[in-house]
C-alpha cells in the first residue's frame, strides 16, 4: 500500500487540472417540506406550501477549474438512462 501511494504522487506531478471534470448532481422534491414548525406561544402556527407536483427536480453539472460545463435540469430523479444519455 505504501508503493501505491508512492507511486500515486509521483503520477500527481504530471497530472493537468485543465483536463479535470467532476460531475455534480443535486436534487429537490417539494414535498420535503416540514410540516411542523414553530410560532408564537398558544397561537397555531399556518402557512402555505406549493403542492401538485410532488416530483422531484435534478440538477447535474460538470465541474471544470474553469466553471460549470454542460449543465442540465431533470423532472425527476437521476436514473442510469438519464446518466448514460
Amino acid at each position: 500500500m505504501a508503493e501505491d501511494r508512492r507511486h500515486w504522487r509521483i503520477w500527481q506531478r504530471y497530472m493537468d487540472p485543465e483536463r479535470f471534470v467532476f460531475l455534480d448532481e443535486t436534487g429537490a422534491a417539494i414535498n420535503m417540506i416540514s410540516r411542523y414548525g414553530w410560532g408564537p406561544r398558544n397561537e397555531r402556527l399556518v402557512d402555505a406550501t406549493p403542492h401538485g407536483h410532488w416530483r422531484t427536480t435534478t440538477f447535474i453539472a460538470g465541474l471544470r477549474s474553469t466553471g460549470l460545463v454542460a449543465p442540465l435540469v431533470l423532472d425527476g430523479p437521476m436514473t442510469g438512462e438519464a446518466f448514460l444519455a
